[in-house]
């Protein structure tokens, strides 16, 4: 049987967690999905996946065939269309899901400097704090920071995004700072509504070890956009824990400041998420190309802070893991 195909079967029925549903998505009858299955699983020389009555879950051999099938199909995929596409110009509408916070900060700039090198294609940002369904809201690219990523969809590693636990002068004045991690859990902490108990992550060092720690934190205000809550921190309602490119600008000029020196939050990793590199056209391809590059360069993480302040800025990035490097 054509691997190829089984490979094409194997990654759906993973996708749609169930052969009936392969079946359905690919057009085929559920004789024959079950069929390439077995196949994969002949190949393999390992059960590749858990069936029961209603779903099937991978094993963890499953696990690996996915990934290397999906590399296999990307191959494939590309490969027919590599010449074809060199000389093609991109064009025509994309739709992008990115949050307000990196959408203002950082991919804004970067679409207006694809569209003035490529005037023949459209954007279509969709902005907003929650996860979209990139298939039922037909949205071609998701920008996310997030550790936690859909092993259905596919991502391209753009960066890590760093984030840092401020407040305001007068809420330091006012209740003092916090001297550990641990102490947080004692503070009025704005927190972010999606998550139902906030668990701040960070990583300090211990002699010569470094430990990994969560504490749990609560307070009086919750908001499911991140410039809500970073906004209400420079009033005075408390402490946050926000990306670093949105706060540096506020710490630049004395309206944050950092707390908790020797404590590292952890890192999340920007994403672009998208469905499928099966016919990708070649607008989001050189999009998606040119993102990478964009979020690589540190000059275009924190422009509106001025030179002279951008030194307190550095030494913040400095003690944590860079926005900017790939995860």
């Amino acid at each position: 049987m054509d691997r190829l195909t089984a490979a094409d079967v194997f990654v759906t029925i993973a996708a749609r967690g169930s052969l009936t549903g392969a079946a359905d998505a690919l057009g085929m009858s559920r004789p024959m999905v079950t069929r390439y299955l077995a196949e994969m699983e002949n190949w393999a020389g390992a059960r590749l996946l858990h069936r029961t009555t209603r779903r099937v879950s991978l094993t963890p051999a499953g696990e690996e065939a996915l990934a290397r099938c999906r590399q296999m199909l990307d191959v494939a995929a590309t490969m027919p269309s590599t010449l074809a596409a060199s000389d093609e110009q991109p064009r025509g509408l994309l739709r992008i899901a990115c949050s307000q916070s990196l959408a203002e900060a950082v991919l804004a700039a970067a679409v207006a400097a694809y569209l003035r090198r490529h005037p023949q294609v459209a954007i279509d940002l969709h902005i907003g704090a929650r996860a979209v369904n990139l298939v039922e809201e037909r949205i071609d690219l998701a920008i996310r920071i997030t550790n936690d990523i859909d092993p259905n969809l596919i991502a391209r590693p753009f960066a890590q995004c760093a984030s840092v636990v401020c407040a305001s002068p007068e809420w330091v004045a006012e209740h003092g700072a916090p001297r550990t991690a641990e102490d947080l859990a004692l503070h009025n902490c704005l927190t972010y509504s999606y998550f139902g108990k906030s668990l701040w992550e960070f990583e300090r060092k211990v002699g010569r070890k470094r430990e990994r720690i969560a504490v749990p934190v609560s307070g009086n205000l919750s908001a499911n956009e991140t410039q809500v809550l970073l906004a209400a921190a420079a009033q005075g309602a408390g402490i946050a824990m926000q990306p670093l490119y949105a706060a540096a600008p506020l710490i630049a000029d004395g309206r944050l400041v950092a707390l908790l020196p020797d404590c590292v939050p952890q890192a999340l990793g920007v994403h672009g998420i998208y469905a499928s590199r099966k016919q990708m056209s070649t607008a989001l391809r050189t999009l998606i190309d040119f993102l990478a590059l964009w979020f690589a360069d540190p000059a275009h993480w924190v422009p509106d802070v001025p030179a002279p302040a951008r030194r307190k800025v550095g030494s913040l990035q400095a003690a944590r893991v860079s926005p900017l490097s790939s995860p």
